[in-house]
């Protein structure tokens, strides 16, 4: 499994780090000037903050398009882009005024528009809902629409971030992948991934940036660890050698352990390397 890291630090993306990053929307909108990738990474749409603050998508789908097509060809590197996704959870539907069904159909016309406008771009569509039954209306609404999800390199699992380690969660993961689906989950943590590691192609978090608000900062110049490129290196040093021993020590019959989060990882000994962000910059909340 891929694993992303997310970041609210678009100049992350110039660094060699080794590694996927996630990159919001709404961090490079605003930029005059982008930065160059030196290595592989993918892009969040920012839907979840924008529907919670504003109720509705205040962008169109052409200009999402156009601002996707600028990171293609400035940043360079893109794997693959999210698209303006409605989440379903109840004090977003609450927000909007919108019902379950209408953000799935929306979700789905706004894959359907951003395909039509920019086939070139890689695009992935993303199945919404509750329960599994309401993911399965999704994909068959795509499906209706002629899209063959089992096709397709990539399809993300949206709505699961705030539920990601919970039993349902993973019968959703489950039933998806038996569909013949390639998934990405967003924002699953460690507890989430310990359970279904093994039904994803792909997931990401930024959980290291939350975890950091409430560390001591590594110099006398960092309040805190938020936006700490070491102390973000290091928490997915320490994940991924957790899901490594996870799938190690797995049973037979294929269920894991349950590791412990790395929600805090311990504090760099050494000066980190010059030019890391400030971190009194704004936290990108992931989806």
């Amino acid at each position: 499994m891929k694993f992303y890291l997310g970041t609210h630090q678009p100049t992350w993306l110039t660094r060699d780090l080794g590694i996927p990053l996630l990159v919001s929307h709404r961090r490079l909108a605003p930029r005059r000037t982008l930065p160059r990738a030196t290595g592989e990474w993918a892009l969040d749409s920012g839907g979840f903050t924008e529907l919670s603050l504003h109720g509705r998508w205040r962008t169109d789908a052409r200009t999402y398009a156009a601002a996707v097509r600028r990171y293609a060809a400035e940043i360079g590197r893109l794997a693959w882009a999210a698209p303006q996704d409605w989440m379903v959870e109840a004090h977003i539907r609450a927000r909007t005024g919108a019902s379950l069904r209408a953000h799935q159909r929306r979700t789905v016309r706004n894959y359907l528009q951003l395909r039509e406008m920019a086939p070139e771009l890689p695009f992935i569509p993303v199945v919404q809902g509750d329960s599994v039954a309401d993911y399965h209306w999704c994909a068959d609404l795509y499906e209706r629409h002629g899209v063959a999800l089992a096709r397709l390199p990539l399809v993300g699992v949206g709505s699961v971030c705030r539920r990601q380690h919970s039993d349902q969660v993973a019968r959703i993961m489950r039933s998806l992948r038996e569909r013949g689906l390639r998934l990405h989950g967003f924002g699953v943590k460690v507890r989430g991934l310990a359970r279904y590691a093994d039904t994803l192609a792909s997931s990401d978090s930024a959980a290291w940036s939350y975890s950091g608000r409430y560390q001591p900062g590594c110099t006398p110049s960092h309040r805190t660890e938020s936006n700490c490129l070491r102390y973000a290196l290091d928490w997915h040093t320490r994940l991924r050698s957790t899901l490594t021993t996870a799938r190690a020590t797995a049973r037979p019959s294929g269920a894991g352990t349950r590791p412990t989060p790395p929600t805090r990882p311990r504090k760099p000994s050494h000066a980190p390397r010059s030019g890391r962000p400030d971190n009194r910059q704004e936290v990108h909340h992931a989806r």
